[in-house]
């Protein structure tokens, strides 16, 4: 989905704050790496911030099941902002407390913020997959319905010719 937002100008799916320093898909299914699997981005920040690329995040996603997102579950689903400035944590703490305090959530939010360790890309297949498989199942059952509320919700932070 961040890849149709203005000012995100890469989108990489991973592996990231675990053990391994080099895992691949299988052994994060197996719950033993301690990883998560993740969404790398890469934007600029005179177009959109960080703030912003936190809401879309805490919009599309359920933040209050500890290693769990829909249907799937395991240590690597859990919530997490991996970040890479002390600026990015504060701007996600700052953004968890006040999403708390308004109730936006029927649940706590148990959403981790913690520095990047240990980010691995994943394997070629993974990349892009909503956009190379449309008719997956999970894409239908799943991503689909995220994108369809990124357009509603976010319209106005969409790229052009993305809607």
């Amino acid at each position: 989905m961040f890849d149709r937002v203005r000012g995100v100008l890469d989108v990489e799916s991973g592996y990231s704050n675990g053990q391994a320093t080099r895992p691949t898909y299988e052994d994060v299914c197996s719950g033993r790496t301690g990883c998560a699997e993740v969404v790398r981005l890469v934007y600029d920040p005179a177009v959109i911030g960080v703030r912003e690329l936190l809401t879309i995040f805490f919009a599309i996603h359920d933040p209050t099941t500890p290693n769990r997102q829909g249907a799937d579950v395991g240590t690597q689903y859990r919530s997490g902002i991996y970040w890479t400035t002390p600026e990015q944590a504060a701007v996600a703490r700052a953004l968890i407390d006040e999403l708390q305090a308004e109730g936006v959530f029927d649940a706590p939010i148990v959403t981790e913020v913690e520095p990047l360790r240990h980010y691995w890309p994943a394997e070629d297949y993974h990349q892009d997959f909503f956009a190379r498989h449309p008719h997956h199942g999970y894409c239908l059952a799943v991503a689909a319905p995220k994108v369809a509320k990124l357009r509603r919700a976010f319209a106005s932070y969409l790229k052009p010719g993305t809607g």
